[in-house]
């Protein structure tokens, strides 16, 4: 009884806030992407090559909630946000005269029927890989939470023509293809179109990128140059220095992804210099299983590691690092190659500390999340790469 009255709350809240905003999409081309990683950078790219082509957007992310010129960080602790605000948002921007609302769709967000009496017309699929599993009780419920939006989409009767994007290198891309039903399905890669971007796994994005912009009718010419242009995202693979060593802040908040930085920076590094990591591992509470996974991609591609604090909320701290130590065990990594600071700032002090030319420092996470989510409710002001900077500069003194 109590899951089915959670169920309606969301479902009505949905509803309410829609009606309360007269259906604000129907008047607007809303794109909706999802996936496990990846959303933020493609949803960006999207609106970089709308904007070079004279469109007015607005945008809801990890990151930042965007209505036209105005934009501020997202401080919802939602990538999705609930309680109407997508809704409240959607109605600023038709009010300010925007074309377009890109939208990250997340698992939650869908689960949380926050999805719902928004009327999408793209629907983008970039990948799947093993996330809040705990959340969801399975990879299956996980997946079937992704489907379910394709699925959403596709029975929209609003008369909207609904395009389904999916990545067709991608092990789940037949089931998004038939969840999209006899809607129109555009298959995208990789793509090789110049960009600032680093790392293979950007290549995906931005063929998501470009498919979808061309299916809105933005010019080769015009999604080149913005493609080429965007300077990357906050907290995603952002460089802070790249000499006399790199060092690097990135999300990476799954196995696959953590592998994927560790696989970029050590590709740009001097062939002798060391990659010194900083992390942590999920939230407190979640994602158990992903401990020591990280912890055996870490003794397998880092020279040093120091493992430290990341949002434990009521979890003991140490109880986190111990199980990610686990995995730095399971690879045999040598007990002189790692330590354990829990101090967040003063662990990634020591791994710039450390780092000399030719390395690279690779701190993973946080990204450009705003706060640390300490015990009790407890919210920290936070920056890795205020503290990154701040030490550099100490440094250089």
């Amino acid at each position: 009884m109590k899951k089915l009255l959670g169920i309606f709350y969301h479902w009505f809240v949905s509803f309410t806030s829609a009606l309360y905003n007269f259906y604000p999409s129907r008047g607007l081309v809303v794109v909706g992407i999802t996936g496990t990683k990846g959303k933020s950078t493609t949803l960006e790219l999207i609106n970089a090559g709308l904007e070079a082509a004279g469109k007015k957007t607005a945008l809801v992310s990890s990151i930042r909630i965007k209505v036209g010129n105005k934009s501020e960080v997202n401080k919802t602790g939602n990538t999705m946000p609930g309680r109407g605000v997508i809704q409240k948002i959607m109605r600023q921007a038709a009010n300010e005269g925007c074309e377009y609302v890109l939208i990250e769709v997340t698992s939650q967000g869908v689960v949380q029927y926050r999805h719902e009496f928004i009327d999408f017309d793209v629907a983008v699929f970039l990948n799947l890989q093993p996330e809040h599993l705990e959340s969801h009780g399975g990879f299956e419920n996980y997946k079937q939470a992704k489907l379910s939006f394709f699925r959403y989409v596709n029975k929209q009767k609003s008369g909207k023509n609904k395009t389904f994007f999916v990545n067709k290198e991608d092990k789940c891309a037949d089931e998004f293809v038939k969840a999209a039903g006899k809607n129109k399905v555009v298959l995208f890669n990789k793509s090789d179109t110049k960009t600032n971007l680093a790392g293979e796994f950007n290549k995906a994005n931005v063929g998501a990128a470009v498919a979808v912009l061309g299916n809105l009718g933005v010019s080769d010419d015009v999604v080149a140059k913005a493609m080429e242009s965007f300077g990357g995202l906050s907290g995603r693979m952002e460089f802070v220095s790249r000499e006399p060593f790199i060092a690097v802040v990135d999300y990476a908040h799954t196995p696959d992804s953590l592998r994927a930085v560790y696989e970029t920076v050590t590709g740009m590094k001097k062939p002798k210099g060391r990659l010194i990591c900083v992390l942590g591992s999920a939230g407190g509470g979640r994602d158990k299983w992903k401990r020591p996974e990280m912890g055996k991609i870490a003794a397998e591609y880092c020279g040093y590691v120091i493992l430290t604090d990341e949002d434990p909320y009521d979890e003991d701290p140490l109880k986190i690092l111990s199980e990610v130590e686990d995995g730095l065990k399971a690879v045999h990594l040598d007990k002189t190659k790692y330590e354990k600071i829990l101090d967040r700032a003063q662990a990634i002090k020591k791994a710039i500390s450390m780092a000399g030319p030719g390395d690279g420092v690779v701190i993973t996470g946080k990204g450009s999340e705003p706060f640390l989510h300490k015990a009790k409710g407890v919210k920290v002001s936070w920056s890795d790469r205020k503290i990154v900077e701040e030490t550099i500069q100490r440094l250089a003194k």
